[in-house]
This record gives C-alpha cells, structure tokens and sequence, in this order.
C-alpha cells in the first residue's frame, strides 16, 4: 500500500486535514512538511490539507512560511502568541478533513506512518484515533537523551516491548501521548477541545494534550503502534532545555492534578517533600552542599536500575539534578497559578 495510488471508491482513505503549530522555528518546519509530503504521497490519503498555524512567531519563520514550497493544499492562519493549545485549536476549527493529524513543527512524520493506518483503518473502521510512536533524535544530542531516557523510563510498560495495541482510561497514564503527533476524526477532536478545561487563567500554561486525550480515551481506546510513527528533534543547548524543563512542570500539575490520574498522589507529595528539603538546606547549607555529589549517583543508579546504556546513564547523572530543581519550581509554579485562578474564581 504504501508505493502507489490505485485503489477504488470503497477503498479510498477519508479526507484528511494535518495542522502543525509553529512558533520560531524557520527551519525545521520545512523538513517537517517535506517529510509530511512524503508520508502522503506514499499512502492512499488524496483529498489532504495542510493547515499550518502560525503562533505569532519571529519574522525568520514567517519568511520561511512565505517562501515555503509543497505539493499539498496549503493554508496558513496567523495569529498573536497564544500558546500551542490556542494554536491547535485555531488549525482543529480550520480543518475540513474527516481526520485531522496533529503534528508539531519540529517532527517529521515516519514515511510509511500513513500508510500504515490506512491499511488498519480499512481492515478496522473503528481505529481511528492513533498516538504516534515517537522516536527522539538523540545523536550529539545530550538533552534530547535525557528527555528520551526519562520519557522510556516513566512509560515502560510500553517501552519495553513497542508494539501494534491500543488503551483507554484503565491502562491511560501507563501510556506514551501528546498530541506532538496525534491522528483523530476532527469531530470528536473538536469535542475535547471544546471541553478541555484548565487550572489555569493563562492557556499558554495548560495542559494541551494529556487533558484532551484523556477526554477522548473515556469514550474510544486509543491506538498506538511503532507503525505509526514520527521522529521529534529536541532542542540542542542548555537555555531552552532549562525553559522547556520549567514550562513543563508547570504543564504537569495541569494535567494530572485532577482525581484518577496516576501522578496524583506523587505530586502531592511533592509539595511537603520538597519544602520540607528546601527547610533543612537552608538550616544546614553546609550539610546540603556536602549532599550536592550525592544527586548525580542517585540518578545514575535509577538509569542502572533500568539498565539503560552508558550514554543514557551519563544524560541522567550530568541533567538529571539540574532537571529536577528547575521541573519542581515549575511545578511549584504551576500550584501557584492554580490556586490563584481557583480564587479568582
């Protein structure tokens, strides 16, 4: 299926929107539609659209927009810096397609993934949400291997053994998501963002995908197999990881500090812990300091513990202490923002 076209009426795939949030990144989001046009071209989707969604970025991306060539119908929406959230939905509300594949700017779509669900769409009609296997770029890439390691590690179950299966809410938060690269029926999925709910005033802070997903597992299971796959290139210095390490803590208290979910207790927990450690350190700086080497063994035994390779073990150790000051400020963070919100309310 995956080399031509031919196929009849009652064979052809449903129409097809792809909405790809973009803020400042004039280069990859070319090689992401290049690779996006090629998936397409190898599948038996025909009636594709392409909504790019332009989240107030810097004048470098809006050029490479402007210039930017492809064989798909194109459209680009603008507008002011609102948050990916805000971006996707503007794209969701744009799309015509029976399905709408989300995909982030810096992905790029594995060649065969579309082929790949047309194949089980046409032997199963009802699999039509599809979270994508995502492979991380780690090559030369020390924060990318931190996130991967962390991501393989907290996600096991499936990590151990990647296979073609699916999930609803009983298996959800033992699973990979994120809408980084995420397949639905536009309807359903303006459904969940049309009931997508936030802690926070700010939607720039939401919780984009873990909360809409969630929405969308309690009423269809959700599909994920390393057939339907994409490749994310994380982000290569230390400034953005630390931006990205906060953003996510605040992120993370958004989507899992709501009844049922896995993280729940943890992260309440959290809180005294983490308190009750500032306390002590700041009551003994000495004796914390004489702690510091401490933390990088620490993270190297969990990466030994999980028999991760040399270079995985060495990602924890050297960014694993660093992550974890700057994640719990996010996260104390977002406790901040939502219970400012809650009394405002």
């Amino acid at each position: 299926m995956a080399g031509g076209r031919n196929h009849s009426a009652s064979e052809r795939a449903p129409s097809l929107s792809v909405v790809i949030p973009v803020f400042n990144e004039p280069v990859w989001i070319r090689r992401a539609v290049a690779d996006l046009e090629e998936a397409v071209r190898r599948s038996p989707f025909e009636d594709v659209r392409l909504i790019i969604v332009d989240d107030g970025s810097d004048p470098p991306t809006q050029e490479a927009l402007a210039t930017l060539e492809t064989g798909l119908d194109l459209t680009v929406v603008r507008q002011a810096n609102a948050g990916r959230f805000a971006a996707r939905r503007a794209g969701v509300a744009a799309a015509s397609g029976q399905l709408v594949l989300l995909i982030d700017s810096r992905v790029s779509l594995g060649p065969d993934a579309l082929a790949f669900v047309a194949e089980r769409l046409a032997a199963d009609p009802s699999a039509v949400i599809w979270n994508a296997h995502v492979d991380v770029d780690v090559d030369g890439n020390l924060y990318a291997r931190f996130w991967n390691v962390l991501t393989e590690i907290a996600f096991r179950e499936y990590f151990d053994d990647p296979r073609t299966t699916s999930y609803g809410l009983e298996e959800f938060d033992r699973f990979p998501k994120g809408t980084t690269c995420f397949l639905a029926p536009r309807d359903e999925l303006m459904g969940a963002i049309e009931a997508f709910s936030s802690h926070y005033e700010d939607v720039r802070d939401a919780n984009d995908d873990t909360v809409m997903i969630r929405h969308l597992a309690a009423r269809r299971r959700i599909n994920i197999s390393p057939g339907f796959s994409c490749l994310y290139r994380g982000r290569g210095a230390l400034l953005p990881f630390l931006r990205h390490s906060h953003h996510r803590g605040v992120v993370f208290v958004d989507g899992f500090l709501r009844r049922g979910t896995r993280f729940l207790v943890p992260l309440l927990l959290f809180f005294p812990v983490s308190a009750l450690a500032v306390a002590v350190a700041a009551a003994r700086p000495r004796a914390a300091l004489r702690a510091v080497p401490v933390a990088p063994l620490a993270c190297a035994a969990v990466a030994a513990v999980h028999r991760r390779r040399p270079a995985d073990t060495a990602a924890l150790a050297l960014l694993g202490p660093v992550w974890a000051l700057v994640y719990g400020a996010g996260v104390w963070r977002g406790a901040a923002a939502a219970l400012r919100a809650r009394v405002r309310r």
